[in-house]
């Protein structure tokens, strides 16, 4: 199951898992057009469509439990919906901060921690499982534009961690991927700005990522040979932040 399926990052994973025979569930929450758009580029059979907000603690508990239903298993969650706001400090009103700050810890870490335990819950039943996270260059290097998304991006790593350890011991791994920009529709507006060139520099290769080498740190995860990585943080971002 791939949250944010139906574009970006999100769609080149669930192509690259479709390519290598898994199942897919491709979540989204109001632009079926796209997820059906992503369906259609799947191969094999098999893949559904399950929209939810993942905001909602019950809409996440219930698209869980749909997905297991009709597979009678979820073998890989992949948390990878997200929201990126502008919202610097000398900006912006106190009340359109709090906004800020509520919305984008709530669907970028609280929706993950929920969509987390509830798949759990079956991986352990089921003998094991793999969670994969989509953080974000921005945990490490900072986002002072949009500090709740570099906050709530360094939780989620911390997150995983710590549930790596929990899990360990039902044979569930916890990995979590951390790209720097990528080219997806999310990144547009800021990379065909002013500062798009400014960006692609910031890498040594000149340019962001692809939607799909991301997905390949993705997929490298989901595979059985890596679950001892369990806990490990994947940079994505051409050498444009390093850290030891």
């Amino acid at each position: 199951m791939i949250t944010g399926g139906s574009r970006g990052i999100g769609k080149a994973t669930a192509i690259a898992f479709a390519k290598e025979g898994a199942s897919v569930a491709i979540n989204y929450r109001s632009n079926r057009a796209a997820a059906i758009q992503t369906l259609t580029a799947l191969e094999g059979g098999n893949h559904i469509e399950v929209p939810a907000d993942i905001g909602d603690p019950q809409a996440v508990k219930e698209m869980v439990y749909q997905v297991v239903q009709h597979y009678q298993k979820i073998d890989i969650l992949v948390n990878n919906a997200g929201i990126f706001e502008y919202h610097p400090i000398d900006k912006v009103d106190y009340t359109t901060w709090q906004k800020n700050w509520q919305r984008t810890l709530n669907i970028n870490l609280v929706a993950a921690a929920n969509l987390t335990y509830c798949a759990a819950q079956y991986m352990i039943e089921q003998g094991g499982g793999k969670v994969i996270n989509v953080s974000s260059r921005g945990a490490f290097r900072g986002e002072p534009l949009q500090p709740a998304y570099g906050a709530s991006k360094a939780g989620m790593n911390a997150m995983g961690q710590s549930l790596a350890q929990a899990l360990a011991k039902y044979n569930i791994s916890v990995c979590t991927v951390a790209p720097g920009f990528v080219e997806t529709d999310m990144a547009t507006e800021v990379l065909e700005g002013p500062e798009g060139d400014h960006i692609r520099n910031q890498s040594p290769f000149g340019r962001v990522a692809q939607p799909e080498e991301v997905a390949a740190g993705i997929l490298f995860f989901a595979s059985e040979e890596t679950t001892f990585m369990s806990g490990a943080v994947l940079d994505i971002n051409g050498a444009s932040y390093l850290r030891t």
